[in-house]
Order: structure tokens, then C-alpha cells, then sequence
């Protein structure tokens, strides 16, 4: 469990080591580098979390260093610029590519471990709103009040202050990530990152670079055990990792080092590996398809997410949940579910777990009108009543998508509907979609729904 790693380049050697003893002060650790060569070196032997890199270097300057990390993998880290001869061009040009901020020489102890600070925190709030981006909410703690949910809210709070690795089992969308976030952030290592790696999502034969990174003409691609650097490493569908990759990450664990794609000097290894499956790990183990060995390795301490008809009870908490999240941060209209629709779902078979509730909560708001959802709407919604069935209505809109398109789907989708049901009667149709008809006739031609050819 490290602290932030920074590395200060700097030609000036009382500057390097004032700000070395401040932020050593500070229990961060440090390295330092005196030119331009320095500094590639100390990134290519380990990956820092912030750089404080001056502009006016001998060999190279703090800018054109900049810009060439940020054209090669992108910035490693957050890169914070020091100069006693800067220009408000210099500035300019240093946030253009990327710079979180300029501070000028004399520097101010104060303003030095502030800058520092935030830009760690910065740094990492930046990654969770990435994972939040792809996975959806990041949910603090799992939601759910039933026995079976405590409980295993309660082991994970144990299993969290042991630094041991952690294999979730679980059925896809039951919320495996989500306790292994809940893990994380309940460990001493919740102040550092935690960086998912979707391992069915790489492509064949390009695992070991995805994990271990690569260096390629004096480039660093920092892979996703160095960017976990002294946090969590979740590694989700670790079945489908090829044997070749799971040979190279067995002997990682075995050594606590690895080699980057080209590279020769080893790095240390300090994160923990939570993995998860969908599969039963021994039976491949058994076909032939995971190595044993690995398997032991991550199976230090099994975890089984429970599929969610088998919590039903939690259902009216997810509800409630989701419908408060995508009315604050996608700004969908509130609606509350009667009593009629959540017994209806307590009893849905759910075999898109926790995932296909979300889903279907997102797509009600989006629907849907009127402060209550009913048993009937639900119905309507999942395919199972019969005017769900004459409108064609299910499938037509994608979730996987931003808001905007959805909304317009979903509209020319429903505009088309009531089109063929008035027989191309835009007053009828008017009426009843509640429009004035001239608004009608432009949000027709905006969504570009032709009129003559339903006539």
C-alpha cells in the first residue's frame, strides 16, 4: 500500500532536493531527475502518479518533453510545470498539451503541496468518472437490506483489511463489480487507483501488453499492473485470459516482478488482483482451457455474488436507487413505482440480474409519462402484455447509447406509431400526442418522419 510516487525534474539541484524533503515531509515518495534524459529514464523504470517538470532544462525543455509524452500514450500522470521565467504563452501552450498547472519560481511551500494535492485528487476522480462513464454508477456501498446482502456486505468489510487476492463468482450482471469496488474502497489501499481490465474485451494475443504494458522506440506504455500501482487490479472474465498471458501473469505473482513487452528491467509488482468469472474456474481448470496453478493463485479467498431472484426482497431499494441516480445525473424525469409494479417485479425472473433492472428503470424514465409507473407499463415494457406486442414497441430503442440519441429514437420510433394508427391524420394524431400541429409538423420533419408515404 505506497504513497502517490512523484518524480521531480528539476536541473537545479537545491531546487530538487527543497522539493524533495517537502514532499518526502509529507509521506509522499520521491524521485528525482536533473535533464530531460533523466526524466525518460526514471518513467521508463517506474510509473509515477504526478511530475513536477521544469521549463528550462540543458538537454531538453520542460515543453517539448511534454509534448512528446502527450503525442506518444498520452500524459503518464498528471504534470504540473515550474518555471522562474515563464510567459503567459509558455502557460498557454503547457495547459494546450495537457498541464494541470504552472507554478512560478520562487515556488510557495504552500501553494506547492496544494497544487500537489489537487491534482492528485483530480487525477483520480478523472479515472472513477471514466469507469462510470463505461460500467454505469459507481455504488459506494452494494444496495440491498435482505439477510443474504448483509452478510455478504459484512465478509467483504472482513475479507478488505487482509491484503489477499480475491476471486468473485457471480452471474453477468449480478453486481460483481460493484462489490469488488465495494472491497476496495473499504481496504487500506482505497486511496490509490482502481483500474478494471475487461479481459474478454482484448483482442487475441494482445493480453500481456494490455496487462504488462510495452516499450516501443524509447516510448512507455504503462500496462494495467502499473497503473494499479499500490491499489486494486480487477480483472473481469479472468477465464478468458489466453494461456500465454496466463503464464506471463502466473510468474509475475511468483516473483512479484515483470518484463513490459520489449522491455528488460523488471518491475515491481505492488497491487492487489481481484478477478471474476462468470464460469466455473475448476471445470476449466479441468478441460484444460485455465491453468491450475493460476487458479490457485487468485482462489485465495472465493466470493459468490448471489443472482438477484434469489434477493428479490432488494428489489424496491434498487428501484428507488436507479430512479434517484438517473434523475440527478442524466436529468430523466422522476417517476415513483406503485405498489402494483413492484410486487410485479419482486417476481420477475431477472435473468439480467441487477444489469437488466437498471436497464429497464432507465428505459421507463425515458418512455414513460405521468408520476407513477404501473404493473401495466412495466408489463408493456418487458413484452409481456399484448399492446407491448401490437405496438412493436420493445427493442426499438438501444440503452447502449448517450441520452440524446435514445430520446430520438425512442420519438420517431412513437411518432412513427401513431402515424400508421390515424392513418397519416396529422390532426387526429395531433390530439392525441398532445402537440400543437405546427410543432407536430416540425418535429416530424426534424426527426425526419416522411407524412405522404403513411397516407
Amino acid at each position: 500500500m505506497s504513497a502517490p510516487y512523484i518524480l521531480v525534474v528539476d536541473d537545479e539541484p537545491d531546487i530538487r532536493e527543497l522539493v524533495r524533503e517537502i514532499l518526502e515531509d509529507e509521506d509522499y515518495r520521491v524521485a528525482t531527475a536533473e535533464n530531460g534524459a533523466g526524466a525518460r529514464e526514471a518513467l521508463r523504470q517506474h510509473r509515477p502518479d504526478l511530475i513536477l517538470l521544469d521549463i528550462w532544462m540543458p538537454d531538453l525543455d520542460g515543453i517539448s518533453l511534454l509534448k512528446e509524452w502527450a503525442e506518444a500514450d498520452g500524459l503518464p500522470c498528471p504534470v504540473i510545470m515550474m518555471s522562474g521565467h515563464g510567459t503567459v504563452e509558455t502557460a498557454v501552450e503547457a495547459t494546450r498539451l495537457g498541464a494541470y498547472d504552472f507554478l512560478e519560481k520562487p515556488l510557495s511551500l504552500a501553494k506547492l503541496l496544494l497544487t500537489v494535492e489537487r491534482a492528485l485528487e483530480a487525477d483520480k476522480l478523472a479515472r472513477e468518472n471514466v469507469g462510470l462513464r463505461r460500467r454505469g454508477p459507481a455504488v459506494v456501498e452494494p444496495v440491498g437490506r435482505s439477510p443474504l446482502i448483509q452478510r455478504l456486505r459484512e465478509q467483504v468489510k472482513r475479507i478488505a483489511q487482509h491484503d489477499t487476492w480475491v476471486l468473485i463468482t457471480g452471474e453477468p450482471g449480478s453486481g460483481r463489480e460493484t462489490f469488488a469496488r465495494y472491497l476496495h474502497a473499504q481496504s487500506p489501499r482505497r486511496e490509490r487507483p482502481f483500474v478494471d481490465l475487461a479481459v474478454s474485451a482484448i483482442a487475441r494475443g494482445n493480453a500481456a501488453r494490455e496487462l504488462f504494458g510495452a516499450e516501443e522506440e524509447g516510448r512507455i506504455h504503462y500496462g494495467s499492473l502499473e497503473q494499479a500501482a499500490g491499489g486494486t487490479l480487477f480483472l473481469d472474465e479472468v477465464a478468458d485470459m489466453d494461456m500465454e498471458a496466463q503464464a506471463q501473469l502466473l510468474g509475475a505473482l511468483d516473483t512479484g516482478t515483470f518484463l513490459r513487452v520489449g522491455g528488460s528491467d523488471p518491475v515491481r509488482i505492488d497491487v492487489r488482483i481481484v478477478a471474476a468469472t462468470q464460469k466455473d474456474l475448476e471445470a476449466e481448470v479441468g478441460s484444460g482451457r485455465f491453468r491450475e496453478d493460476l487458479f490457485y493463485h487468485l482462489n485465495v479467498v472465493p466470493l459468490h455474488v448471489p443472482p438477484l431472484r434469489e434477493h428479490s426482497e432488494d428489489v424496491p431499494d434498487l428501484l428507488s436507487f436507479y430512479v434517484d441516480y438517473f434523475v440527478t445525473h442524466e436529468k430523466l424525469p422522476y417517476r415513483h413505482f406503485g405498489v402494483g409494479a413492484q410486487n410485479l417485479l419482486r417476481n420477475h425472473p431477472w435473468r439480467g440480474n441487477v444489469r437488466e433492472l437498471k436497464n429497464l428503470v432507465q428505459r421507463l424514465l425515458i418512455l414513460g409519462a405521468g408520476e407513477q409507473i404501473t404493473a401495466d407499463e412495466i408489463e408493456a415494457a418487458l413484452g409481456t402484455a399484448p399492446e407491448a406486442e401490437a405496438t412493436g414497441l420493445e427493442g426499438l430503442v438501444s440503452f447502449d447509447q448517450p441520452l440524446r440519441p435514445a430520446r430520438e429514437q425512442f420519438e420517431r420510433a412513437y411518432l412513427e406509431y401513431q402515424l400508421r394508427k390515424h392513418g397519416g391524420n396529422v390532426s387526429k394524431m395531433a390530439r392525441e400526442v398532445g402537440m400543437e400541429r405546427t410543432h407536430l409538423y416540425r418535429k416530424l420533419r426534424t426527426l425526419g418522419v416522411e407524412i405522404k408515404e403513411r397516407r
